[in-house]
């Protein structure tokens, strides 16, 4: 049995990059709009942080000054998943020495692996810290997906403490659930699936729309944890118009359009991602204002 690395919530935050690299004082201002709105967690250089355009040496950086800012007031965990297992390796062993609560670690992507190569890539970075990692499930971005049996093999390393399920297959996170129990737990990977994956027994959500929301996604995933899932399907379907609009187009090209929207001014993707659609930025727009986040 494993104490999950944290329940409730988990922000995916993005990264600001600025002409000169990462503008970190900007940064400071997310992290302290995340813990202001009542997170549990912080998720830095993951996907929505635009990891995978970032050099070694900017990446761990950041993990280094994110666990500085937090300072302990709630968990921090280090993206440093790769498709080269070495250069995976390298990242969860900076984090650790940074202080990173736990990593993050996606499936191998474009070169991909069979399952046997997933249980060996995830053991081999597992087998060098001492700290918690969560596997990453997320095969519209890999093009591959964990099996249960693989998800089975994997829990019993004391390393492994769960996975971010985002493949929306219910019938594996819920096959997970029930066979590896508290071996391996379960966060949701996708907003709109939080609460049926937390009536299930996942332990929370890591998430990209509370990057625009953090308050009202800790109390959904709050409500949901107190066991008041109506109450949780109530807020859900509040934001599930703004959670819809803000996954049109690639991650985090509208997440990060709907922040400079609400004045914090975090800049741009990074190419290859670009601006958004201008139809879609005034779906984006209306949504928000909807939503009550921008007047106009």
């Amino acid at each position: 049995m494993k104490n999950p690395v944290f329940t409730g919530l988990a922000t995916a935050i993005v990264t600001p990059f600025g002409s000169g690299g990462i503008n970190y004082s900007k940064l400071a201002e997310i992290i302290e709009f995340q813990i202001g709105g009542g997170v549990d967690a912080v998720v830095v250089c993951g996907t929505t942080g635009e990891s995978s355009t970032q050099s070694l040496e900017e990446h761990i950086e950041v993990v280094d000054f994110c666990v500085k800012r937090v300072a302990g007031r709630v968990k921090v965990i280090a993206g440093a998943g790769s498709n080269d297992t070495q250069a995976a390796a390298l990242l969860s062993r900076e984090a650790e020495k940074s202080g990173a609560d736990a990593l993050l670690h996606v499936t191998p992507y474009y070169n991909k692996t069979t399952q046997r190569g997933l249980v060996e890539h995830f053991t081999h970075i597992a087998d060098c810290v001492s700290i918690p990692t969560i596997l990453y499930n997320v095969p519209s971005r890999t093009a591959m997906s964990i099996s249960a049996g693989t998800y089975a093999e994997l829990a019993r390393h004391p390393n492994i403490n769960g996975v971010k399920e985002a493949s929306g297959n219910m019938p594996l996170a819920a096959t997970v659930i029930a066979e590896c129990g508290d071996d391996l737990h379960v966060w949701s990977g996708n907003d709109n699936e939080t609460v049926p994956l937390m009536a299930l027994g996942a332990k929370g959500l890591i998430s990209t729309s509370a990057n625009v929301i953090p308050a009202q996604m800790a109390k959904l995933t709050h409500l949901c944890l107190a066991g008041d899932y109506a109450g949780a399907s109530r807020l859900l379907f509040e934001y599930l118009d703004l959670m819809e609009k803000l996954f049109i187009e690639v991650n985090p090209i509208p997440v990060k359009a709907a922040l400079n929207l609400m004045g914090m001014d975090v800049g741009d993707p990074r190419l290859p991602l670009c601006g958004m659609d201008a139809d879609n930025f005034e779906k984006l727009r209306a949504s928000m204002r909807s939503a009550g986040l921008i007047q106009s």
